[in-house]
C-alpha cells in the first residue's frame, strides 16, 4: 500500500492509501475518489516532503496532522447539523413517538429530529422503523 497526500479543487486536503500509483491514477481519472470534506471528485496529489522526521519532529507532525483532521470533521458536523435543522423537523424528547406515527401512517411524512433513550431507539429498529444516531454540535461563534 502506498500513501498519497491528496488535495481537491477546494484546497481541502486529506490522505488516501492505494494498492500502488497506477491505482491512484485509475481511481482518479474514473472521479472515484472524494473529498472528505466537501465531496469534490476533482482530486490531484499535494506536494508532500520526504518523511526524514525525528521522533519528536514526527510525534509533532502527527499532532497537526490530527488537529487538522479534528477540525475538517467539525466543520463536516456543522454542516450536516445545519442541513437536519434547515430540511427536517425538531420534535425533542417525543421523537419515537413521532417516529412511530409517521411509520404507521398517523402524521405526515417528513424528516425528524430528537432525542430517545437507547432503549427506545433499539425498539424502533427492531419495529423496522429506520432511526440513525448522529453525532450533534451545538452551534458555536466560529461556525
Amino acid at each position: 500500500m502506498i500513501s498519497f497526500n491528496l488535495i481537491c479543487k477546494n484546497d481541502h486536503e486529506f490522505e488516501g492509501w492505494f494498492p500502488n500509483s497506477a491505482d491512484f491514477d485509475e481511481q482518479c481519472a474514473k472521479k472515484r475518489i472524494e473529498c472528505p470534506v466537501c465531496g469534490n471528485r476533482k482530486i490531484q496529489k499535494a506536494l508532500s516532503a520526504p518523511n526524514i522526521a525525528t521522533g519528536e519532529s514526527r510525534d509533532a507532525a502527527r499532532r497537526e496532522k490530527m488537529q487538522k483532521a479534528v477540525q475538517e470533521q467539525k466543520v463536516v458536523m456543522a454542516k450536516m447539523r445545519d442541513y437536519v435543522k434547515e430540511n427536517c423537523d425538531y420534535v425533542g424528547s417525543d421523537f419515537a413517538e413521532e417516529a412511530r406515527k409517521i411509520h404507521y401512517g398517523e402524521a405526515d411524512e417528513r424528516g425528524i429530529y430528537g432525542e430517545s433513550t437507547l432503549d427506545e431507539a433499539k425498539e424502533l429498529a427492531e419495529e423496522g422503523i429506520p432511526v440513525a444516531p448522529i453525532p450533534w454540535m451545538e452551534e458555536t461563534k466560529e461556525h
